[in-house]
This record gives structure tokens, C-alpha cells and sequence, in this order.
């Protein structure tokens, strides 16, 4: 990158407002003045992790756990998904019982009947399970850096080690698979320097998408007495990813609408191409604690309001 990606983090106002401008307009220069809808089904809530940032950290014993039965989500799929999504994205903790049991057999019914793309976020698996999910017919993986400092990643108790997230990533990419990878951004102990690392280093993996998550304080975490991420960091953080990589799918994640009013539409205005609808069913909603209970759910109709007022 051949700009001051820490100068850029800071700057607000009206340089603020020309760098997200310069984010959209790149992304209508490569994909059109639209965005993607991905549909989410939230498949479990198990865990075998430990993050400090996450409400389903496997020592949260306040947490109901939940696993949606294979024949329930395929039901879901047959009733019929609204026009608008393009692909469904499976995603669930760090639970391994459920790729043979529900993820596999579920992707092979989608490629057998339907024309949806497939992607994943499951989390750290073995070699030869990602293979299988891939001959299932999945093609999609996103799996989340976090922060680019092995440190910083160590203290958050983030999966696995900061060297196996990266070794993971590039197996990926260099296996067949499409990654996207992506950043939270205002965590706790997250210093500038490291942020302008973190992007560094997603612009220069191999990733066909890469995101910024805004740090929303989990009550039931280690990290509730810490604040949210403001608005304005993420924005920028966004804008930034989008004029470094240009063709990558990048989206407004659903966090976005906990950092306030038209904070989600200014994500699409500043350079994202995604929107993920969410299609869990209520009584698991609830209880898939990425942050805190009191998340906005992005359905169909705050997605299209969105769509409106962003004019994408």
C-alpha cells in the first residue's frame, strides 16, 4: 500500500467523508453500483474455543447450546429463499460434530438442488476435513484473522495460535478454495500500529474477501467492562481495504447496526458489496452469542431499506 494507513485510521471529517466517497466509487468501478445478499444459517453455538472477544467462549456456562437438526435446514432451503440471495453461507463455533453429521450432507443437497453457492465459516479444521467439505460442492471459506500481532492474538486467547490461523488460510487458498478473512476492529489492547499491521497483512494474503467487525463489548465475556469500537475507525478501516484491494468481496457485517444510526448504510456507502441476511430460525437467534443479546437481526426487509438508502 503506497499510503499512510495510520494517518488514514484517524482522519474524520470532511477527509473522512473523501476517503469512504473514494471507497465507493472503487467498488462501482469494479462490480457496479450493488451489492451481494448472502444468506446465514447459524447451524450450532458449540464451541471448543476459548476467545475472550466471543459469548460462545466454551467456559460461557450460561449459554444454552444449541444444534439445528440436518432434515430442519433442508426444510428451510425447500420452502424457498427470498429471490434476492445469492448464496448461503453454513456457519457455526468450533464444533466438529457437526460437519459430518449436518454441514456435509447439507451442502450436498444445496448443490443437488439448487443453483446457491456455498460458503462456510467453521472455524480451524483438519486437512482432510476440508477436503471433504469441498467435495461436498462448497467453495466459499471464511475464517477470521482477528489482529495481525501474535501477541495481541495471544492475549485474546483468539483460536488456535496466530501462526496456525495463517498457515490455515494460505492451505486453504492454495487447496481450491475462495477465502475471506477480516479484522475486528477497536479491540481492547489494539494500538494503531498493530491496526495498520492487521490490514497489511489481509491485504497481502491471498483472499477473495476480507471484512472489518467493529468490537461490541460481550456481557458474557472476560472483555464486558472494555468499550465498543466507534463507528468512525471501522469506516475508515473499510474504505482503506477497499482502495488496497479492489476486487475482493467485502461486507457490511450486521455489528455495524450496534455503533448507531446509519452506521450500516455509511458500511455500504464507504466501499462494502455484501449483505448478509440472516435466516436462522428465532429460537436459536438468540443464543448465537458472537457479542452481545441485544443484536439487530438483518432480515430481508431492514436489508432492502438499507439497499434503498444506500442507492446501491
Amino acid at each position: 500500500m503506497n499510503f499512510n494507513t495510520k494517518q488514514l485510521l484517524e482522519t474524520r471529517g470532511e477527509k473522512a467523508e473523501q476517503l469512504r466517497n473514494a471507497g465507493q466509487e472503487t467498488r462501482n468501478r469494479i462490480f457496479g453500483n450493488t451489492a451481494f445478499v448472502r444468506g446465514v444459517i447459524e447451524i450450532s453455538n458449540y464451541c471448543r474455543e476459548n476467545c475472550s472477544y466471543c459469548g460462545m467462549r466454551r467456559d460461557n456456562r450460561a449459554l444454552s447450546r444449541f444444534r439445528i437438526e440436518r432434515d430442519k435446514i433442508i426444510r428451510m432451503i425447500d420452502v424457498g429463499l427470498p429471490a434476492m440471495v445469492t448464496d448461503l453461507n453454513l456457519q457455526a463455533g468450533e464444533d466438529l460434530q457437526v460437519i459430518n453429521e449436518i454441514i456435509i450432507p447439507v451442502v450436498q443437497y444445496i448443490r443437488a438442488h439448487t443453483k446457491l453457492g456455498v460458503s462456510l465459516s467453521l472455524g480451524t479444521l483438519s486437512k482432510s476435513q476440508y477436503e471433504a467439505l469441498r467435495n461436498a460442492g462448497a467453495f466459499f471459506y471464511i475464517i477470521k484473522l482477528e489482529t495481525g500481532n501474535s501477541v495481541h492474538y495471544r492475549e485474546l486467547h483468539a483460536p488456535g495460535t496466530y501462526e496456525e490461523r495463517l498457515r490455515t488460510i494460505r492451505l486453504l487458498a492454495n487447496s481450491g478454495w475462495k477465502v475471506s478473512s477480516g479484522m475486528i476492529m477497536g479491540l481492547p489492547g489494539q494500538t494503531p500500529e498493530i491496526t495498520a499491521q492487521t490490514i497489511k497483512i489481509l491485504v497481502d494474503l491471498p483472499l477473495a474477501g476480507v471484512s472489518v467487525s467493529p468490537f461490541i463489548l460481550g456481557e458474557e465475556t472476560p472483555l464486558a467492562n472494555e468499550k465498543s469500537s466507534e463507528i468512525n475507525s471501522s469506516l475508515n478501516a473499510l474504505a482503506i481495504l477497499r482502495l488496497a484491494s479492489p476486487e475482493r468481496i467485502i461486507p457490511a457485517v450486521s455489528a455495524m447496526t450496534l455503533l448507531g444510526r446509519g452506521s450500516y448504510v455509511d458500511a455500504l456507502r464507504a466501499g462494502a458489496n455484501l449483505v448478509t441476511m440472516n435466516l436462522t430460525p428465532p429460537q436459536e437467534q438468540a443464543d448465537y452469542l458472537l457479542y452481545t443479546r441485544q443484536r439487530i437481526i438483518m432480515t430481508r426487509e431492514r436489508i432492502e431499506r438499507a439497499l434503498d438508502q444506500a442507492a446501491v
